[in-house]
């Protein structure tokens, strides 16, 4: 990569808002990720049990999917820092709460899959709120999908460094700790959210009712069909392959005979292939089909899924993890990418929300599905078909994101229902 290609994968960083919003943020997903990491190990050393631990993530995500919805309109009415102060603010607070019961106690199911719940109903408003901003934080609208990219990176490094951080915290110190510097990289982001100089928030002239909002969120997507068929591949990749990680636990301890490092290591793969994916895209030419790099890298997921169920030694599954870590999130990251730069601008927030609902419905609903199916089948079995569905899926919706078919038509619907919306406004 030479000297111009290095600036323009960084140059969202000339924007000075969006470079605190990236340094808070970096700091917290860290932290978050170690969070995740420790719950997962909790619950299943505590069960022993794959069905827990997809319950441990419908308790945490279904929530999300119930008042995803509502979030969108609310990131919609209200500040979006406003709304993201608040939601850090509380989340900070559940790290508390779960370091001072893990302090105290030892098994604590019930109680750390309630605490989920109040972190699954925060993420609904904190995930619409927080994916829109960046228009917000971003004043050369070139660099959008610069800064999604680098979003991207941001969360992908973060997979990296927590997960392994995680492992060796809770190897040597426990679960709470782990809980209690999740709770600490929480002041990172709501001081870069304090320091940050944005104009005055303007409440949008007329708010309609709940329903009203919602109808017009839907009847958009129904006018813009490229949108819409990116959502369902979104509903049946987290339906069906993107809960491979709930079977993570369990290959690091029974298929693999490790421990916690050994979990945190392969999750850290994971996030090592995920960046190189980040980078990737941050670099892609503004010119770029990024449908092409949609349907490619989830047939690359697939590839490595199937590798990662085949795998017996921990060493082997390093390198289809890296695989699986680059193909994970670049789909979805592709596509969120894709849905923020053609959505119109007074639609985002709901159309945010409708993406939220479709991850965060059928993500859980799938780690219970996977789960169960561990459990009856086994899972490394488990992973294998889930490497077959991913599969299938490219071969289904590479017939319907051809740019020779949607483009066009999309165009033109597009400023059509960006024309009405505009009008009822």
């Amino acid at each position: 990569m030479n000297a111009t290609e290095k600036r323009n994968a960084f140059r969202a960083f000339r924007n000075r808002n969006y470079a605190l919003f990236f340094c808070g943020q970096s700091v917290s997903q860290i932290g978050t990720w170690m969070q995740r990491t420790a719950v997962s190990w909790v619950i299943y050393s505590i069960t022993h049990s794959a069905f827990m631990l997809g319950l441990a993530v419908f308790a945490q995500q279904f929530p999300s999917f119930l008042f995803s919805l509502l979030g969108g309109i609310v990131s919609d009415r209200y500040s979006r820092r406003k709304i993201l102060l608040i939601t850090q603010s509380i989340s900070l607070i559940q790290s508390v709460l779960l370091a001072m019961l893990t302090f105290t106690s030892h098994d604590l199911v019930w109680e750390i899959l309630m605490l989920s719940v109040l972190l699954g109903v925060v993420n609904a408003f904190d995930t619409t709120a927080r994916q829109p901003m960046v228009h917000e934080l971003v004043n050369n609208k070139e660099d959008i999908a610069n800064a999604l990219a680098l979003n991207s990176a941001m969360v992908n490094l973060a997979r990296l460094i927590g997960p392994a951080l995680s492992g060796i915290v809770l190897q040597s110190f426990g679960a709470s700790a782990c809980f209690s510097l999740n709770a600490v990289s929480f002041l990172a982001v709501l001081a870069s959210l304090l320091l940050m100089k944005l104009p005055p928030f303007v409440a949008p002239a007329t708010k309609k009712k709940v329903m009203a909002e919602l109808k017009e969120g839907f009847r958009y997507l129904q006018q813009t069909p490229r949108i819409a068929i990116i959502i369902i591949v979104m509903i049946c990749m987290a339906l069906l392959v993107l809960p491979y990680d709930t079977l993570t636990p369990i290959f690091a301890k029974v298929i693999f005979k490790g421990d916690a490092r050994t979990f945190g290591y392969i999750a850290s793969a994971g996030g090592l292939g995920a960046i190189g994916g980040s980078f990737f895209l941050a670099a892609l030419k503004k010119t770029t089909d990024l449908t092409r790099v949609l349907l490619a890298t989830t047939g690359i997921l697939g590839i490595g899924l199937i590798g990662f169920s085949f795998c017996t030694s921990f060493y082997w599954s390093i390198p289809f993890g890296i695989m699986i870590g680059f193909a994970s999130l670049t789909p979805m990251t592709a596509s969120i990418t894709i849905i923020q730069m053609e959505a119109a601008a007074n639609m985002r927030g709901r159309v945010m929300s409708y993406i939220a609902l479709s991850y965060f419905g059928m993500l859980p609903l799938g780690s219970l599905l996977v789960g169960f199916a561990s459990q009856k089948i086994s899972a490394p079995l488990t992973m294998l078909l889930q490497g077959c569905i991913a599969i299938v899926i490219v071969f289904i919706f590479s017939r319907y994101l051809k740019p020779e078919r949607l483009n066009k038509k999309n165009s033109k619907e597009l400023q059509e229902a960006e024309i009405e919306v505009a009008e009822k406004v």
